[in-house]
């Protein structure tokens, strides 16, 4: 079906705005937290307080209190924080591991290439949730920790996206052109490949971002993500589990952390889908 040449970029710029006061949303909830905390606004997310447990949602507290008397509002605020830091730090560590390695595989070619695509390509055929439990399971639980065992999920996509376009672009004219003026592989990658490949990152990060999130929430409700002592929405909805488990009915434990993992992933998927629409104008126009 042919689409309209206005109607699909209105709507892809109008999801994209969307995404980008979602993503903004989570942004000042990451930032803002501790200085809420510290003037007071919001309890301390980790402490067991003299709160009521169970307690639903009133204006008191308003997400209502956990089994072990924790505001609810206070936690799902702070676990943006803990959620950027990991999904930031994992999607940080993939992109300068496999964008470098991609161009350079793509363009020495020759045995490394075919080395590092088959290394690459046998983590790429492992499910991401279950290669970062095997990798959780390796170094533990802890921030730090939990953004290793996700980045090692994404770095065969940056390395494959990028290795494709390097191939693809070192072939042009002005390559060859430089090559024969004499520049050295250093200089073609970081001059002139680079240029051409560095479009398709920031898609690639925001994407990548919005399944860290899912990602990350499967470890903490398997309990190898972040230390239980640390707010996270992941480590939250398991609590809840266990608790609806029991017969109590504390919907609101499981409902805004749920809330809050759905909406940051909408809202990243949305950024990065505009983006891409951009980085392809006319991939609107065909439907």
């Amino acid at each position: 079906m042919q689409l309209s040449q206005g109607s699909s970029p209105r709507l892809s710029g109008q999801l994209m705005r969307v995404g980008v006061i979602i993503t903004i949303v989570f942004a000042l909830m990451a930032l803002l937290a501790p200085l809420l905390q510290a003037w007071g606004l919001i309890q301390d997310p980790t402490e067991f307080l003299d709160n009521p447990i169970h307690q639903p949602p009133s204006w008191q507290h308003w997400f209502g209190t956990d089994r072990q008397g924790h505001d609810v509002f206070a936690r799902t605020i702070s676990g943006a924080g803990i959620a950027w830091q990991i999904v930031l730090a994992s999607t940080s560590i993939s992109l300068l591991i496999g964008v470098p390695l991609g161009m350079i595989s793509g363009y020495r070619g020759g045995w490394l290439d075919r080395l590092l695509v088959f290394c690459t390509d046998t983590i790429y055929t492992l499910p991401g949730l279950l290669l970062s439990i095997v990798v959780a399971f390796v170094v533990g639980t802890g921030v730090w920790n939990a953004a290793i065992a996700l980045s090692i999920a994404y770095i065969p996509q940056y390395f494959r996206i990028i290795r494709n376009q390097t191939v693809s672009v070192k072939t042009e004219l002005y390559i060859e052109a430089a090559q024969a003026l004499g520049a050295d592989s250093q200089t073609v990658i970081t001059r002139y490949l680079w240029q051409n490949v560095v479009q398709s990152i920031p898609v690639l990060f925001t994407l990548n971002a919005a399944d860290a999130i899912l990602t990350l929430a499967g470890l903490g409700f398997l309990g190898l993500g972040v230390p239980e002592s640390v707010s996270e929405w992941g480590h939250d909805l398991k609590q809840a589990l266990d608790a609806l488990s029991t017969g109590e009915n504390i919907w609101w434990t499981t409902l805004f952390p749920g809330l809050a993992i759905a909406l940051m992933v909408v809202g990243l998927s949305l950024l990065g889908e505009g983006l891409t629409d951009q980085s392809n104008p006319d991939k609107s126009k065909i439907n």
